[in-house]
């Protein structure tokens, strides 16, 4: 597995992926409105590009090496506040699940928090989200809760979690 560093050219490719394993990740806890309504505002080409525009915020593919296939993304941002960074997305597709590629990317995710100066790591994620078990695995603790109004009457129901990164 290689992380590869993702520039506007792969907006469509990272749209795909989010389609994919969107799909998978949230068939049980979202609507098939609301899953639409996510994928076509948060991963609009304008979106994307705002983010890639970022100097803090990244995109990585997950590339199996083995099958010579894109498996998933990371999106993070660093200095999302002081010392922070926040893990905004990482999906991996449902065919590449259980071959240690979520463990890897963290892993990645870590170092490339250590390398920003910053100490600790946080995200959201849903209540409903087996991803929950995971995070904790991975050292994630739950810090708050919340629930999020993202526009058109939906809203996103979260845990936030948080891991501290000990410095180089």
């Amino acid at each position: 597995m290689k992380l590869i560093k993702a520039t506007e050219k792969d907006i469509p490719l990272i749209q795909d992926l989010a389609k994919r394993s969107w799909e998978n990740a949230y068939a049980e806890i979202l609507s098939q409105e609301q899953m639409h309504y996510m994928l076509t505002t948060m991963y609009s080409e304008a979106q994307l590009s705002e983010h890639l525009q970022n100097p803090n915020y990244h995109y990585y593919l997950v590339f199996d090496e083995v099958l010579n296939s894109f498996d998933g993304f990371l999106g993070y941002e660093n200095h999302y506040e002081e010392n922070t960074t926040k893990l905004h997305r990482i999906y991996l597709v449902p065919e590449s699940k259980g071959k240690g590629l979520g463990k890897k990317t963290l892993e990645f995710l870590n170092e490339k928090v250590k390398e920003s100066g910053d100490n600790r790591v946080i995200l959201n994620v849903n209540k409903h989200n087996s991803a929950k078990k995971f995070y904790e695995s991975q050292g994630y603790r739950i810090y708050d809760e919340g629930v999020f109004d993202i526009g058109d009457g939906y809203v996103m129901d979260d845990y936030l979690m948080e891991k501290i990164v000990k410095a180089i």
